[in-house]
């Protein structure tokens, strides 16, 4: 029964390490995902858009892009922010105020 005490400690302890590892590699991760590119297709599917809208966003100027060979990639911190900046929430005014 003595034993059993360490043993207990010990392994919370551990339990503990794995959980602070498991959110650096959440963590890192994301920095991972927002830093990576996505080709035509991939937004057309994640944005449920056209080939002519994506087309658009990119001529106005709205969504930024790299082309190489005649492919086009779109940086998913840019979809991101995008998204985030045209955000709309029919609950709250402008003012942020109900």
């Amino acid at each position: 029964m003595t034993d059993l005490i360490p043993m207990l400690l010990a392994l919370s302890q551990q339990i503990k390490e794995i959980k602070m590892m498991v959110q650096l590699l959440r963590q890192s991760r994301a920095v991972v995902i927002n830093d990576s590119w996505l080709d035509n297709q991939e937004v057309l599917q994640l944005l449920h858009i056209s080939l002519r809208t994506l087309q658009t966003l990119r001529s106005n100027g709205t969504l930024p892009y790299s082309k190489i060979r005649g492919k086009f990639y779109y940086k998913v911190s840019d979809i991101e922010q995008l998204l985030q900046e045209n955000y709309y929430n029919h609950n709250f005014k402008q003012d942020g105020n109900k």
